[in-house]
């Protein structure tokens, strides 16, 4: 049977050629026009944008921290300073095996595991070819030994970085402070574009108070780089500009003198020129060491300085608050003249103790025998209790703490550093918000001689005896009295505040008062005389004696059957010359009995050597 063969429909097939022609034509005509209107997006509407994208590849913009201003005492004396430290530092990209590397730089460098915690957590945070620290601070010895190998250890190298270092170490630390590395919290309350490349802030004392000052401005650089980030060559620069340098009202000198003289005990010390509220030293004792912490200091030294009994991290001259015992007499006696409660010439009787009408309990005099009759010059003089008794009760809690208020008492003296106390002036008031109880009069009593709730910090103290110094000008105290520019070195001072003036009605107070005073060392029954001898100038002055704990009233104080730490405080405060004050001086002396055998005659060493030796210098 012959083959059939079916017949082409070329009509078909030509109209099919058509549509796929035409279906082919329009989804190219679509795609064009997406790559066109794509192009035109990227080199017309979105030019500007794009083409700062670009530039930013193109170019790397680096902060440049700027230099830490420096810190001098009131003479030039460098307090703290920034110089070259010495840090190992690897380079991932040029080490074949890291882990190798550390071991064998470890066999002749001492390499601590937080040494390589700390490295590992840098590397995944920087790209492979940035230098990262491997160990901080090291010696001359140990850059020295590193060097003779160096050729055996490629990828690692001692990088010179500046860090902040305090000469003088241990002088002056809780005045000064420290710096340290940026923790979490600060990052949160600074500006990040100013503090770009900036590890370090300060962390206490003037260092915090003046960060902005001393930190300076940011700088910049314009790096050009390729695609995988690394610098070819630089574009621009802008300098960054160095902080300014602080020059303090701090003397070093003083200030040693006195850290000196509370060697071996626990306390305080604040030396105030009345006339500025400049700050001539700033003691608390025991101190440390603040070098340690601007690198990152160990865990157990910290922990050991933390857990230390007589707690050296403590700034006692601002925060601690003590009773001020005896010292605040002269303040309560000017609230008694001005009231005219009292007189100059005004008798009281002391026959040893006193006792609030017909009560049973006796609130006993420091002498068992008592003063007699006696004035309010001797009362001074002497530390009479009994005479304050009964002025503090004549006077009233809160008539007492109106006057007293106005020396600074219980509030904060506005000093420029961080970390100021406000501790305790009494009232009847405060007594039923925080107790919830009644004001009664025994309390008044014992606060005539600073006992009781009443608690003040040193520094309060010395602010308070240089406006009785100065008649009643409170100046605000200051560390700091001028800032420096370190480029053209030109000094800026900074002019001395007023914080308040007291104006009583009659001036002859002050000198009533001052009398007194004068007597507590220049009289024979005064209770500082001890510091009299070769006396070459005046002292107008009181001493103190603060309770740790009560005694009973039938028994006798002895601080040889009490432990060291339960014994009383020593306490004294003055200024000098009485006729002319030019320093005027609170010492706390912790646990150390009475405050003219104690305290006394650490206020002599250092009125002696600013009114004596510094003159002859």
């Amino acid at each position: 049977m012959a083959k059939r063969y079916a017949l082409k429909d070329r009509f078909r097939e030509l109209r099919l050629f058509h549509n796929r022609v035409a279906v082919a034509l329009i989804v190219t005509t679509l795609c064009l026009g997406g790559v066109g209107a794509r192009l035109i997006y990227l080199q017309i509407i979105g030019h500007e944008k794009f083409s700062m994208l670009s530039q930013e590849n193109r170019v790397n913009i680096l902060p440049v921290p700027p230099t830490r201003g420096l810190i001098y005492d009131r003479n030039g004396i460098l307090l703290a300073q920034n110089r070259p430290a010495f840090s190992l530092e690897l380079v991932p990209e040029h080490v074949k095996d890291l882990d190798d590397m550390i071991v064998r730089l470890s066999q002749i460098l001492p390499i601590s595991e937080d040494d390589i915690a700390r490295f590992h957590k840098l590397r995944k945070q920087k790209p492979i070819f940035e230098s990262i620290p491997l160990r901080l601070n090291l010696a001359h010895e140990e850059v020295a030994q590193f060097a003779v190998m160096r050729h055996l250890f490629p990828g690692a190298d001692i990088v010179a970085r500046p860090v902040r270092h305090y000469p003088l170490a241990a002088l002056g630390s809780h005045v000064i402070g420290y710096v340290g590395r940026i923790n979490e919290d600060e990052v949160k309350d600074l500006d990040p574009s100013n503090y770009a490349g900036t590890s370090y802030i300060g962390k206490s004392g003037v260092e915090k108070a003046y960060e902005s000052t001393l930190h300076g401005h940011v700088g910049v650089q314009q790096m050009e780089v390729n695609a995988l980030g690394r610098s070819l060559r630089m574009l621009h620069e802008e300098y960054p500009e160095p902080g300014k340098n602080v020059l303090l009202s701090i003397d070093a000198q003083l200030q040693h003198v006195a850290e000196t003289a509370l060697q071996g005990f626990r306390g305080a010390l604040v030396a105030i020129e009345p006339k500025t509220g400049d700050v001539l030293a700033l003691v608390s004792v025991p101190t440390y060491d603040p070098n340690p912490f601007v690198v990152g200091i160990d865990v157990a030294a910290y922990q050991a300085l933390q857990s230390d009994v007589d707690q050296p991290l403590f700034n006692r001259a601002l925060r601690g608050q003590y009773p001020p015992g005896s010292t605040i007499k002269p303040f309560v006696g000017l609230a008694g003249l001005e009231s005219n409660k009292i007189t100059a010439a005004s008798q009281n009787f002391c026959p040893g103790w006193y006792s609030v009408g017909e009560g049973q309990h006796r609130y006993r005099d420091w002498r068992r025998g008592g003063h007699g009759s006696i004035s309010l010059r001797q009362a001074i003089a002497q530390s009479c209790d009994v005479y304050f008794y009964d002025l503090a009760l004549t006077l009233g809690i809160d008539t007492m703490a109106t006057y007293l208020s106005q020396f600074g008492f219980g509030q904060r003296t506005g000093i420029d550093v961080a970390g100021e106390e406000a501790a305790l002036l009494p009232t009847r008031e405060w007594k039923r918000r925080r107790y919830n109880q009644p004001w009664y009069p025994g309390e008044t009593v014992i606060a005539g001689i600073g006992q009781g709730y009443w608690m003040a910090t040193p520094l309060q103290l010395a602010t308070a005896t240089a406006t009785l110094a100065n008649h009643g000008v409170r100046m605000r105290p200051r560390t700091v009295r001028a800032l420096q520019n370190p480029d053209t070195l030109a000094v800026t001072p900074l002019p001395p505040v007023v914080e308040a003036t007291i104006k009583f009605s009659d001036p002859s107070h002050w000198d009533d008062v001052v009398a007194g005073m004068l007597d507590v060392v220049h009289s024979e029954r005064g209770t500082a005389k001890v510091i009299s001898k070769g006396l070459l100038y005046s002292i107008a002055s009181k001493t103190g004696t603060a309770q740790v704990f009560t005694v009973a009233q039938d028994e006798k104080y002895d601080a040889t059957k009490i432990d060291e730490r339960l014994r009383d405080h020593a306490l004294y405060v003055a200024f000098a010359p009485a006729e002319n004050p030019q320093i005027a001086v609170a010492v706390m002396v912790e646990n150390a009995g009475h405050g003219g055998s104690a305290a006394a005659p650490i206020a002599r060493q250092v009125m002696d050597y600013y009114l004596l030796a510094a003159q002859r210098n």
